[in-house]
């Protein structure tokens, strides 16, 4: 087993940090941050990875250190790469700057990479060890590591409701249930993930833009500036082909990517892309879906839906995490439920969440579960 020291795990702390500056621009690569250190123990170099076709954490972190990399120790919170993409490997990198000592956080689950990385540079004579705050590294790149693994994105399903469950008076009305933190909170969202997904009654009924709004990022605001920020390629879920050009949502250049059974007739603009899945009729086949987009490169899919489509996801076991923000209103029985499922009649059938993480935004409750 590594033994690490505290000073390892203090530096790796510094290196998770720096990877979350990432969050908002890396997409589909990983987050990833890089410390390089003296023996003794200075810091010489930091850097995260940016944005894909970039230099690498690694990367910026030697070019910072220079000629001090020489016999120097190199943090970094996933094993450096080996291949050749749209930047050389990161493992010879390290290599020819004269790394003596590298701790990765994990293995990198890329097939491309899986622990290459770190035999090469072992191989070499460096002293290679991993799994230093290794929990912390895969919770920042939960979408990266799954669809690796599974050729399937991370599915979060965000869903607002009054403290008794219910998402919209019975009319449809739901404007707003919840606040505005709890709202600057949901662009936050947005902007870390891949992608935006709903379905066609949610967009017909609403009309959202699906985008994200620099203007309402509240805090994070001050992380990414207004040209920097990457919109989420939106995705809509149209069985029944009921999506047309004069939708709000078209109206903007950032990518849309209609799937149906058969193309719309409609003219949409040029940043539309219509994909067909296997379906049954009007009803897709969800993990045929899911299984493109993953195909496509999309990590982490956030999902804004009504309770159809939230139902159909659950029904199919396609959603990893749950947020739910609760405002303490009440809309009575006659109001909208948050999932359309079949009726289970034993309560083994229940649908089994973890809780991991409770708190307040505003007046709001957020929650937060994961799928057994």
């Amino acid at each position: 087993m590594n033994q690490f020291s505290a000073h390892d795990a203090k530096m790796m702390a510094l290196a998770i940090r720096l990877a979350e500056k990432g969050q908002y621009t890396t997409s589909p690569n990983p987050n990833v941050g890089c410390v390089i250190t003296r023996p003794e123990g200075d810091i010489i170099g930091q850097g995260w990875h940016k944005k894909a076709g970039t230099p690498h954490a690694e990367i910026h972190a030697l070019a910072q250190a220079g000629d001090k990399a020489q016999g120097a120790t190199a943090y970094v919170t996933l094993e450096p790469c080996n291949h050749h993409g749209r930047t050389g490997p990161c493992s010879q990198a390290l290599l020819k700057a004269g790394i003596k000592r590298v701790v990765a956080a994990m293995v990198d689950p890329n097939p491309l990479v899986a622990g290459s990385g770190l035999k090469t540079l072992s191989d070499a004579g460096v002293d290679v060890s991993s799994g230093l705050l290794e929990s912390a590294a895969k919770a920042l790149n939960r979408g990266f590591i799954k669809r690796m693994q599974t050729g399937q994105p991370y599915i979060t399903v965000k869903l607002a409701s009054s403290l008794d469950g219910k998402t919209a008076l019975n009319n449809g009305l739901s404007q707003w249930i919840t606040g505005p933190l709890a709202r600057q909170d949901v662009q936050r969202h947005r902007a870390k993930s891949c992608a935006i997904l709903s379905g066609s009654g949610t967009v017909l009924a609403d009309n959202p833009s699906l985008n994200v709004r620099h203007s309402e990022l509240g805090y994070a605001s001050k992380d990414i500036s207004a040209d920097e920020l990457r919109q989420p390629t939106r995705i809509l879920l149209d069985g029944r082909n009921q999506m047309h050009p004069d939708l709000h949502l078209f109206s903007l250049s950032s990518p849309i990517v209609i799937i149906n059974s058969q193309p719309n007739s409609g003219v949409f603009p040029a940043n539309v892309e219509q994909y067909q899945a296997l379906s049954n009729g009007a009803q897709l086949d969800l993990h045929n879906v899911m299984q493109h987009l993953g195909q496509r490169g999309f990590n982490h899919i956030w999902v804004e839906a009504g309770a159809k489509l939230a139902g159909a996801l659950l029904q199919n076991k396609l959603i990893d995490e749950l947020i739910l923000y609760q405002a303490p209103k009440l809309l009575g029985d006659k109001g909208r439920d948050l999932f359309a499922v079949d009726e289970l009649t034993q309560m083994q059938q229940a649908f089994a969440l973890e809780w991991q993480d409770v708190r307040q935004v505003g007046p709001d409750l957020k929650l937060t579960a994961y799928f057994k």
